[in-house]
């Protein structure tokens, strides 16, 4: 039993440790992301090997920068095979725009399939008090509304935002809309250092396409047994 839909953040820095969750799960779990930590500890390897065993990868290096640098970043990491990449969309509709252009030129020259590519918004370890000690004023999901609308008219495939504004996404950017959403906790879950959270359930029922979770399923007692019941979890959404 397993959904495409969740994918489990391999937020762990060295391949053994890969290896052993990866095997552990089976083909309960189909799609994986690969993190800042990981990646930089590992390098591209841990991109080929998941390949290798037929995975789904989300990575996740978010890149920010100016345009051409994270539109030549974007172009360069495609080739490792990712099947979705992602920048943040605080670096602007030029950016974006430029970033998803390049994208599709550079796949469409070497005849491969293009790599979804996705937007940042508000990282959901932000909480409302931390949000107005940056000197924002208006509210948290204004804004992630606001870069979702951005991302897509920018010609992004989606976004990266809390379960909590999935629903208000989908309404403004419509149906064929990627909406990654981290901060998924199963009923009775530690919170960690996630504020914006949400159950698997209630995620999807927002209009979530994606699931991002990764404690509740690496540092369970029995990783696959987590994973199945999310998946069950998922599936009365």
């Amino acid at each position: 039993m397993h959904d495409d839909r969740l994918i489990v953040a391999l937020d762990v820095h060295a391949m053994e440790d890969v290896e052993s969750l990866v095997e552990t799960l089976g083909d309960s779990v189909t799609h994986y992301k690969v993190g800042m930590e990981l990646f930089y500890s590992v390098g591209a390897s841990v991109v080929s090997y998941l390949k290798e065993k037929g995975k789904q990868v989300f990575l996740d290096l978010k890149l920010h920068d100016i345009p051409n640098t994270v539109a030549g970043g974007l172009c360069s990491l495609m080739g490792l095979g990712a099947d979705i990449l992602n920048i943040h969309a605080s670096g602007g509709y030029t950016m974006m725009k430029k970033s998803a252009e390049a994208l599709r030129a550079a796949a469409e020259k070497q005849g491969i399939a293009c790599p979804k590519l996705i937007a940042v918004t508000v990282l959901t370890s932000i909480n409302a008090e931390e949000w107005a000690e940056m000197g924002h004023t208006g509210d948290i999901g204004e804004q992630v509304i606001r870069l979702a609308e951005l991302a897509k008219k920018a010609g992004l495939d989606g976004v990266v935002a809390s379960p909590q504004e999935a629903a208000a996404i989908r309404k403004a950017c419509g149906e064929d809309f990627l909406i990654v959403t981290p901060g998924i906790r199963p009923a009775g879950s530690s919170l960690d250092d996630q504020s914006r959270i949400s159950t698997p359930s209630a995620a999807l029922r927002n209009g979530a396409t994606h699931l991002v979770v990764g404690r509740p399923v690496r540092s369970a007692e029995d990783p696959r047994a987590a994973a199945e019941k999310i998946v069950k979890e998922m599936g009365e959404a």
